[in-house]
């Protein structure tokens, strides 16, 4: 049993038309109109092909193959960061809904959802949909999005959605017989090693701080170099610094200063101020303790040569998600039944996996990103690899419901 490949990309191609932009891509940040049309798209397709819709309270949309038995849900998301891929999130979505088309008939123990998530990238919140299904979603998430309070209620308003409702969107666990989730790598992994099917082990932990180093503005031209606290300096001194700490002494880490700015910001002052945005990721809980020791330790160092001061605020976090080990080990044996090649390997980016995993048993399924490119519009993946991916889902959704 195998998903119809071509009538998978007959969707796959159609929903990619929604919100696309020059070069392939997609833009359809959370809740914005353009996502609010793929969701509508999503739903008037299950619906036309005689499954069962549902939309929760928090957004997330559905189709059903309605039985008996707990939820094996199936899925990713339809958002995407702004002028994004077309592969990132709706690949999960399409063939998830393309496994219940293929066992449409079948007489299952377990229902099965193929579900679209709500603000999984974070335009408003992160992973606010997977969160609020899985309960973990908090109001201090709300009362400080990442994305802005104004932006939050906004979205929420053009979508129907109640702040006051979106935690009556959780699922009780023992409703839940699993979540999986097929996506494309966003990385180069898979395509150097030359396997098709990555089984994802553990989601990695991260987390973000917003430092601001304060030195003294002072003019460019009069003020000696012996003589000022020149912030920008102290900045661009921490991020040679972060780099060079982590190639050498945290392997398999990543660390990223995302976003610099510096006031008043002109060719003839020296920076009084530097705003600077870290994050840093790690595979394991020890690691990122050591990591975020490492890396504010080298704040603190590059402002004490600059003669500057620091200010250290935590931004965001999240922990190291490990995956269920009988999944992992379902995927491989599935994939190896289909002639595919395999590599067990962590995801560096966040899915709405990592939320469900704190609620049932989970797993994501990769299929290769050519060039490791992802989060820009040349994001792209062979539609072999992804027909792979789709047909690797249903055959572990398949032992997944009957055992």
């Amino acid at each position: 049993m195998r998903v119809d490949g071509n009538r998978m990309r007959e969707d796959f191609d159609a929903l990619a038309r929604i919100g696309a932009v020059e070069g392939g891509g997609v833009d359809r940040p959370s809740l914005g109109d353009a996502h609010l049309s793929a969701r509508r798209w999503f739903l008037d397709r299950a619906a036309a092909a005689g499954l069962e819709t549902r939309v929760d309270a928090a957004g997330n949309h559905s189709a059903l193959l309605p039985a008996e038995g707990p939820t094996l849900l199936l899925g990713s998301h339809l958002d995407s960061v702004p002028n994004g891929g077309r592969f990132d999130g709706a690949l999960g979505v399409v063939a998830a809904l393309h496994v219940l088309l293929t066992l449409q008939g079948a007489r299952l123990p377990v229902t099965l959802e193929a579900i679209d998530f709500t603000d999984e990238e974070g335009t408003l919140v992160g992973l606010l949909g997977s969160e609020a299904l899985a309960g973990a979603l908090t109001p201090e998430a709300l009362l400080a999005p990442r994305g802005g309070r104004d932006a939050l209620v906004a979205g929420l308003e053009r979508a129907g959605l109640r702040e006051g409702e979106l935690s009556s969107a959780r699922r009780a666990p023992e409703t839940l017989a699993g979540y999986l989730e097929l996506h494309v790598e966003q990385g180069p992994l898979l395509e150097r090693a030359g396997v098709e099917i990555g089984v994802v082990t553990a989601i990695v932990g991260a987390r973000s701080f917003a430092l601001v180093f304060r030195g003294s503005a002072a003019h460019a031209g009069t003020t000696p170099m012996d003589a000022r606290r020149d912030a920008g300096l102290a900045a661009a001194s921490f991020a040679l610094a972060a780099h060079e700490i982590v190639v050498r002494d945290f392997p398999g880490c990543v660390a990223t200063i995302g976003d610099v700015r510096l006031a008043p910001g002109a060719y003839n002052v020296v920076p009084g101020t530097a705003r600077v945005a870290l994050e840093f990721r790690s595979g394991d809980h020890v690691g990122l303790e050591r990591l975020e020791g490492a890396m504010l330790d080298a704040a603190r160092a590059a402002a004490g040569r600059g003669r500057v001061e620091l200010e250290i605020e935590p931004v965001g976090r999240w922990e190291p998600t490990a995956f269920d080990p009988s999944v992992c080990d379902t995927i491989e044996a599935v994939a190896a039944d289909l002639g595919l090649r395999t590599m067990r390997l962590p995801s560096g980016a966040g899915h709405d996996a990592q939320a469900l995993a704190g609620v049932t048993r989970a797993g994501m399924i990769f299929v290769p990103s050519i060039g490791g490119l992802s989060h820009a519009p040349g994001e792209s993946t062979a539609w072999e690899d992804c027909v792979n991916g789709a047909n690797v889902l249903l055959r572990t959704a398949l032992v997944l419901a009957r055992g």
